[in-house]
This record gives structure tokens, sequence and C-alpha cells, in this order.
């Protein structure tokens, strides 16, 4: 039977199915934010006192109304045939989430230099780890464009020409990237983010989540979840299930893969459609 991929949604509601895993034969969707955020402010020429004020179209969502969006999509596509359950970054975190609500659903996780909590509770823990010294994760900070408490949700100016917050970005999410592949992949990110993501207990029992086939895919070059991190993660995950280790592979791109890196990452899922087919 034909798998479906689905992708659950990183940070900022980066979700989607390359082309060419489609073009191989397999289906392909992406789960991004329950509603999207795009206003007038954050058009061109920018009103930053508007964008910094107006409430946001995620107020009152929660990392659990995600994962019941995210169920909802698995649950759908699981009625076609086998499911691949994809998380990048952040969207590893979810991933454990609807694995371990829906384990019998998922055929295969991929976890793609992707969070899992295991042994700590939160993404923002790992984050203060050893392992994660070298992450340039704070250079995300630049583009922070309101308060929370104020609109009611994390927004980000993806579309700020600020030279300094720009290279400082670039060189934490794709530092291997063309501009053009940079530029492309801010505009791809919505400006608003749910609030608590980083912090929300993600970690899964060995009974349900521990029970579902996994990969891990790590990126070599990750200066925003750096490879010592990820390789502590997957040890963790091992640890728990002793019985049901992650299958590991690399690619040899940033945390954001560029074009090679996107070609490597499609022939690992190929690999693993092909393994249900």
């Amino acid at each position: 039977m034909t798998s479906t991929f689905v992708f659950a949604a990183g940070a900022n509601g980066v979700s989607a199915a390359p082309p060419e895993l489609v073009l191989r034969g397999y289906r392909g969707v992406g789960v991004p934010q329950p509603e999207q955020q795009f206003r007038l402010s954050y058009q061109a020429p920018q009103d930053l006192g508007a964008f910094a004020t107006e409430p946001s179209a995620l107020v009152g969502l929660t990392v659990a109304d995600q994962v019941a969006t995210t169920v909802d999509v698995v649950r759908r596509a699981a009625k076609l045939g086998p499911v691949v359950l994809v998380g990048s970054s952040i969207g590893g975190a979810l991933v454990t989430l609807v694995a371990e609500e829906v384990p019998e659903l998922v055929s295969a996780l991929v976890y793609d230099a992707a969070f899992c909590c295991v042994e700590l509770p939160t993404p923002e823990e790992y984050l203060a780890t050893p392992e994660a010294a070298t992450s340039q994760i704070g250079a995300m900070l630049g583009f922070i464009a309101a308060d929370p408490a104020v609109i009611g949700a994390m927004r980000f100016n993806w579309r700020s020409s600020a030279a300094e917050a720009l290279t400082a970005a670039k060189a934490a999410l794709c530092a291997d990237a063309t501009d053009g592949e940079f530029y492309a992949l801010l505009n791809a990110m919505a400006p608003d983010d749910i609030i608590g993501r980083g912090a929300t207990d993600s970690r899964g029992t060995p009974e349900r989540w521990g029970r579902v086939p996994r990969l891990y895919v790590r990126h070599l070059q990750d200066h925003l979840v750096p490879l010592a991190l990820q390789d502590r993660m997957i040890t963790e995950a091992d640890a728990r299930t002793p019985g049901n280790q992650f299958e590991v592979h690399d690619i040899d791109t940033s945390h954001f893969p560029n074009a090679a890196g996107m070609a490597q990452l499609v022939e690992v899922l190929d690999k693993v459609g092909q393994s249900l087919s």
C-alpha cells in the first residue's frame, strides 16, 4: 500500500512535503499551525507599531490543540495506508506526543534533526545542557517583534531587512544554503507561534510512543540542534526502549537542509516508504 508522509509543524508552522517525495509515488501532507496569521501590518511597507500590538490568531491555542490537529490528520491518512510521521526541529517534540496518543496509527516516526525528549521533559531543558552549548538558537531573538503577553503568541518579523539579524540567522539555520534558499525559508515561516512549545513536557512512554519504529536523521552541520545534542537524545531514547532503537541516518547539511541536503533526506524517506510497501 502507498504510504502517507505526515509532516508535523516545526517552528512557526513550517510544514510541507518535499515535491520529489510525492513524485516518487507517495502521499504527503503538512500540518501547519491551526490558523495562519498573515496581516496587512506584516506586508511592505510594514507597520511595526501595529504588528507589535495586534492580537494573534493563535490566542488561547495550546500545544494540546496542535497535537489534536495532527492526530486528526494522522487518523484520516491511516485510512489510506501506512503513515510515516515526520518531525523536524521542535516538530520532534510534537510527533512524540502524537505517537503517544495514537501509536497504533503510526507505522514509523522520523525525527529530522529534531527534539526527542526522554530524560528531560522539554526542548528548552535540552537546550540548557552541555551538549547544546554551541547552539546558535539565540540568533532567533533578533526577529522577535512583540510582547507575547500583549498579542497572545510568539511573534517574529521574518521579513526584517536588518543585516546583522539576517546574517546571524543564516549562520544558525542554513549556513550551507544559498541566499535564495535562506530567504525562501524565511518566507515559508508564519510570523506567529504558539506560546510554550519549548516548555511543554514532550516525553512519551515506552508502552506507547516507544513501540513505534523510529528513525533519526542527523544533520552533521547543524548549528541550532548541535550534533552532540542529537546524539544525546538518540542515546537516551535507545536506552529507554532497548528493544526498539533508532535507525540512524546522516545527511551532510545544516539545520534546514539546502537543496543537496533535501535530496539526501528524500532518499532516506523513500527507503522508509519502500519498507512499508
